[in-house]
């Protein structure tokens, strides 16, 4: 059975085509690369939570799209530009996961995603969504 790497792959895939994404990392959410080397825009992958179903796995993933708010020396910043591209980013994989081409490869959306911003969550000032979501994949496991 390949489901689960297949599954981070094709997400990881989706993320690094996206002309807002530099940089895709996976793992807990306190495996998130803040540092200042990081090249932002920053996309990173979490499995939550899987469920057999048979003949479908059912993966509950979240995606968190960031990128560093940039504070001009008059104090104004373009927060609102980054939670604009960066929602663009999480509703571009959503739509690619619910009639796109990972819906045709079976990697499919379930149920209503939902999205939540961000704006002060880590140490440097990113801000973003934080997107929530189900994908059904075949089971390819064999009973042999």
């Amino acid at each position: 059975m390949q489901g689960y790497y297949n599954i981070i792959t094709k997400i990881k895939e989706q993320l690094q085509s996206d002309a807002f994404v530099n940089t895709v990392t996976r793992g807990s959410i306190n495996e998130v690369d803040l540092d200042k080397q990081t090249i932002y825009p920053l996309s990173h992958i979490m499995v939550t939570n899987g469920t057999y179903n048979g003949n479908i796995w059912t993966f509950s993933m979240s995606v968190i799209c960031m990128d560093l708010v940039d504070v001009s020396k008059d104090k104004s910043d373009n927060e609102e530009d980054v939670l604009n591209t960066q929602l663009a980013v999480a509703n571009r994989l959503l739509e690619v996961l619910d009639r796109g081409s990972l819906y045709t490869e079976k990697y499919q959306l379930t149920g209503s995603p939902s999205v939540e911003p961000f704006t002060d969550r880590f140490e440097n000032k990113v801000a973003g969504w934080s997107v929530s979501f189900d994908i059904n994949i075949q089971n390819t496991m064999t009973i042999c």
